[in-house]
């Protein structure tokens, strides 16, 4: 039997990112758009895993399904941890995802290549469809912020986080090579035990 599990996101790509690292789940897969919840949780605070706790447990009190959110961002360490928790807003809530990566590239102007580390966090939390939470889970990806985007794959800031070990951003990696290397991939391998076993006994 088919089971839905409710992504708080908007974001169809982080949907469809879930779906493809679980394709062998028999799951319907529905975002906040598919299932028509407009009302936002207020993401107030002050962790990723705060945020993601937030989510899981306010998006499954609304929508009365299972619900698993995440909470991920883009830390930079020359920027003192910056976007991090405001990463999806960083420049201003206005900005299109490339002008957000761009004005990181402008605030990175001058600065080596080897002080650009950075890294990809991403917390995952699972909630009941009483709000009550199952489960966390984090996963992160080390790189570094390229001098200039590359690659049209992925989504956000993937053009301008280089993989050392893959010698190139993030967006230039095939989805399956991505999957094995990102903070969302490595949170929900974390977490995947625990979903299975949900499932099946949901």
């Amino acid at each position: 039997m088919t089971k839905t599990l409710l992504v708080a996101t908007h974001n169809q790509g982080k949907v469809k990112e879930y779906a493809e690292m679980l394709s062998d789940l028999d799951i319907n897969w529905q975002s906040l758009d598919d299932i028509g919840l407009t009302q936002e949780v207020e993401e107030s605070g002050e962790t990723f895993l705060e945020n993601a706790l937030l989510k899981a447990a306010g998006y499954a009190r609304d929508a009365g399904c299972l619900t698993l959110a995440d909470d991920s961002g883009l830390v930079v360490d020359v920027l003192d941890g910056a976007p991090g928790v405001n990463t999806a807003r960083y420049g201003g809530p206005e900005l299109s995802s490339r002008e957000r990566y761009e004005y990181l590239l402008r605030n990175l102007q001058g600065v080596p290549s080897a002080e650009r580390t950075a890294r990809f966090v991403c917390i995952i939390a699972l909630a009941d469809a009483h709000g009550k939470i199952l489960a966390t889970a984090e996963g992160r990806a080390e790189g570094r912020i390229a001098d200039a985007p590359s690659g049209d794959g992925g989504f956000g800031y993937d053009p301008v986080f280089y993989v050392p070990q893959m010698k190139c951003t993030m967006a230039e990696l095939p989805p399956l090579i991505k999957h094995t290397l990102s903070h969302r991939g490595n949170a929900l391998r974390a977490i995947e035990p625990q979903l299975r076993a949900i499932l099946a006994n949901d």
